[in-house]
């Protein structure tokens, strides 16, 4: 679906302000400025992210009552057992808490539910299992807010339950021996965006102030800390919480770690990931390249294995571990695309997909693991909210559903408007899960969709792209886009700038790349200054990309690429159209130029 381009305003006098204050260059004040960064200290903070600009431990909200219990668990060496979740922010929290109690001696295990069988947070049934098994502490990590009955049902079984936890409660929280929380109700913690690994590493910290008798922990915890905050930042990234603030921190310390001191698991993995030859890793190689093969494992209901993975401390077994979630991805990917296909097929022959409000597509034997993934690609292609539900290849058993939702609508409240369709169903805003019975399906969707025509406001049927500024190709020396990297870690909140050309030819035909196809390699050229660009997921532009005459606009973000120790430039396509001459919005401005932007970031 074409989108609307849209260039952020800007104005010279703030620009040139800034880079007097701070010493930065004219490209790197414009983008502070368009991420509502004008103040010369806060720009600072923002471009050296200090590790003691993290907030004690101590005053997140649940920590001291928190510590208390397990402390008390480790002295008396009661066997304690980390309940954890299957994607990455809850597969690295485990894992970081897991070694930290280690550490501190503690007769330690964890427990990660199974996807398909078990769903998400606490059940009765492993907890029941659990206590039987000798536990006497459970720790949740990335789950727990909503388990009020569990709880109730930990407490008749005599387990003490601590819940660490950053997502929102139902009606009231569970009654719990203690509750870590950035978001408690009655809390003052400014910052309440943390991931599940996040507060698990908080947690950490604490727990090693509390061993040490001092707010400045021993030197072996200090280490500890310095290698478990890669973790933190892995899940983190993974789980699409604002990078700014803490979080901010917690990345750009965490990928130097993760670069330099990573577990014996994390090597092997970076290592099947091709990343070696990296000189640093960034966010987006978490994103693109970690985050997925851990969470591979997860979807495909083999999450202990991949915990394991991060906790191991066999190189053997860690290389294995790491060879096998890595095909457990290429089978995630190749199950992806079938359902890609399949699903896509259905919305264009069975249904308008460019006319109905929303779509709702179910198909037997859709892996429930994947079809998150393939509703994201879905709604990224037709900017409507999106529902696939997988149904059982031979039996009548409930269909499993996953919606994904745009920007500014609110799905969580679409599907409560449907709950008489539906058995059950969770999620937020942005994500939900449902479970339907297949006789139903027709009804819900009609419901559905006709709450979605009625209620998605006009702004949010088109799909908008938001560009920081307008520059020829050749403003992108690099030393340049060096300067831009100041700008990382890039993700969720603070994404990697976007800039947009016009007047751009293909240099060469367009080739096709990646797994089936999916994404796209192709030379550009611009007023003599040729450029590669990858246009990921792009795949499906090429034969009208290459069958386009005359220039095109291009709007992009410009890339390091690192090949056998050289370094240079390329761009990552992210959207193009045929030349017009103009951008919706304020008079575009040219970022930079080789003359007035040759200062690298320090």
């Amino acid at each position: 679906m074409q989108k609307r381009w849209r260039i952020r305003p800007h104005d010279p006098d703030r620009i040139a302000a800034l880079q007097r204050a701070t010493g930065v260059s004219a490209v790197v004040a414009q983008l502070l400025i368009a991420r509502g960064i004008e103040e010369p200290t806060a720009a600072q903070i923002f471009l050296e992210p200090k590790l003691s600009a993290l907030r004690d431990p101590q005053l997140l909200p649940g920590i001291p009552q928190a510590v208390e219990v397990i402390h008390a668990a480790i002295t008396s060496r009661e066997r304690i057992v980390i309940y954890g979740d299957y994607d990455v922010d809850g597969m690295t929290a485990t894992a970081l808490l897991w070694r930290c109690l280690k550490l501190l001696g503690a007769d330690v295990g964890y427990y990660v539910p199974h996807r398909l069988d078990e769903g998400y947070g606490l059940n009765d049934e492993a907890l029941t299992k659990l206590a039987a098994q000798g536990a006497r502490l459970v720790i949740t990590v990335d789950c727990g807010a909503t388990a009020v009955a569990e709880a109730e049902t930990a407490r008749r079984l005599g387990l003490k339950l601590v819940i660490t936890d950053h997502h929102l409660w139902a009606d009231r929280l569970p009654e719990v021996d203690a509750l870590v929380h950035p978001r408690l109700p009655g809390s003052s913690y400014p910052f309440g965006d943390l991931s599940g690994s996040g507060v698990a590493f908080k947690l950490a910290w604490a727990l090693c102030q509390k061993a040490s008798n001092a707010t400045k922990v021993a030197p072996r915890m200090k280490d500890f800390l310095l290698q478990a905050i890669a973790l933190a930042s892995l899940g983190t990234v993974a789980d699409v919480v604002p990078l700014v603030d803490e979080n901010r921190v917690l990345v750009r310390h965490g990928l130097m770690s993760l670069s330099q001191h990573p577990t014996l698991g994390l090597t092997a993995l970076i290592q099947v990931a091709e990343l070696t030859k990296k000189s640093q890793l960034d966010a987006e190689d978490v994103a693109f390249s970690l985050a997925p093969r851990l969470n591979a494992a997860g979807r495909l209901g083999q999450a202990q294995l991949a915990v394991e993975l991060l906790t191991t401390e066999s190189e053997e077994r860690a290389l294995a571990l790491a060879q096998y979630i890595n095909e457990l991805n290429n089978s995630r990917q190749s199950l992806e695309r079938s359902i890609y296909l399949a699903a896509n097929k259905q919305a264009q022959e069975e249904f308008d997909p460019h006319g109905d409000a929303a779509l709702v597509l179910a198909g037997r034997g859709w892996h429930a693991g994947v079809i998150g993934i393939v509703a994201s690609r879905l709604v990224e292609k037709y900017h409507r909210p999106v529902v696939l539900i997988s149904l059982d290849q031979v039996s009548v058993a409930p269909g499993a559903g996953s919606a994904r939702s745009v920007p500014g609508f609110d799905l969580h409240a679409a599907l409560a408007t449907c709950a008489d369709h539906l058995l059950g169903f969770g999620g937020h805003a942005a994500a939900a899960g449902l479970k339907i019975e297949e006789t139903r399906i027709e009804l819900f969707r009609s419901q559905f969709c006709e709450h979605v025509a009625e209620t998605i406001a006009a702004e949010h049927r088109e799909p908008e792209l938001w560009i920081d500024a307008e520059a020829p190709l050749s403003a992108f020396s690099l030393p340049v886009v060096t300067q831009i990297e100041s700008l990382a870690p890039f993700g969720q909140g603070n994404r990697r700038p976007l800039l947009c050309a016009n007047d751009v030819r293909l240099a060469a035909p367009p080739t096709k790349i990646g797994g089936g196809g999916r994404h796209l390699s192709l030379k550009l050229v611009q007023h003599g200054v040729a450029m590669r660009a990858v246009a990921f997921g792009g795949g499906e532009w090429a034969e009208e990309i290459e069958g386009t005459e005359g220039p095109l606009e291009i709007a992009f973000r410009p890339v390091i690429n690192e090949f056998r120790g050289q370094r240079k430039v390329e761009i990552q396509l992210a959207d193009w159209r045929v030349a017009t001459g103009s951008v919706d919005g304020p008079a575009a401005v040219a970022v930079g130029s080789p003359a007035s932007s040759s200062r690298q970031a320090g």
